[in-house]
């Protein structure tokens, strides 16, 4: 059964993700808003909101769920060599509007998007309060590639990427792992399955064994993704074993 929330109240809880529907794979409620706090109370129960323009906020906790380990990194012999040439520059939280926008845009073979303007506006405003990040990739000073996240306790939700260059998002990638991994993240949320995700070393896992790493890891003491600015340098931040 999807549960209604009270669009009013964003105090309002959420059901317990283990009742979300199998089909479609997840949704869990209907509703309510997109509020700091009921975004921040989504994230701590492992939820998340996806829909596109014309519908209602959708909350989704689907079932595996798609993790990346940060020791779990697959670096691929050319992504390492990318890394290594220092072909691309890469910062952190300098260009949040940027990234989130590029994400926005179509992709091939899309007829939308699910970030539809109140979306990147309430993450934007949770950038604004520090719970949102983003790490982006610059190539001769143009932005080609990046993710953003949500980070609470130990725990980054990955939220999405887009690459304008070859490698461009697997080179912010590897440059946050490397950061989450120094800073003692211990997990990174992928939300659902794709090939791509797959191929960089992330799996899927039950829904209630993420849920019990969200539960003991967002509440930790908080991570830091802090790196020193002006943070626009060549690649040599990923470190390798």
């Amino acid at each position: 059964m999807i549960y209604l929330l009270d669009g009013a109240d964003p105090r309002t809880p959420f059901p317990e993700p283990a009742g979300a529907e199998r089909e479609p794979n997840g949704l869990l409620a209907i509703g309510g808003d997109l509020t700091p706090m009921r975004l921040l109370n989504a994230y701590r129960r492992g939820i998340f909101p996806w829909f596109a323009s014309g519908q209602p906020i959708l909350w989704w906790s689907p079932d595996p769920r798609m993790v990346l380990y940060p020791a779990d990194l697959r670096v691929s012999r050319s992504l390492r060599k990318t890394l290594r040439q220092g072909r691309y520059a890469v910062s952190m939280d300098q260009a949040f509007g940027q990234v989130i926008n590029a994400c926005a845009a179509p992709r091939c073979n899309a007829t939308g998007t699910w970030l539809v303007p109140q979306m990147i506006a309430a993450y934007e405003q949770l950038h604004r309060l520090g719970f949102a990040h983003s790490v982006e990739t610059w190539q001769d000073q143009r932005l080609v590639g990046g993710l953003y996240g949500v980070v609470l306790g130990r725990v980054f939700f990955g939220e999405s990427m887009f690459s304008h260059a070859a490698d461009a998002s697997k080179v912010a990638l590897a440059v946050l792992v490397a950061r989450l991994r120094r800073q003692g993240f211990r997990l990174l949320d992928c939300q659902v399955y794709t090939a791509h995700l797959d191929s960089l070393g992330a799996r899927t896992v039950p829904r209630a064994e993420f849920q019990t790493m969200v539960d003991s890891e967002a509440a930790a003491a908080p991570g830091t993704l802090g790196w020193p600015q002006p943070p626009r340098q060549t690649c040599w931040p990923f470190e390798p074993e």
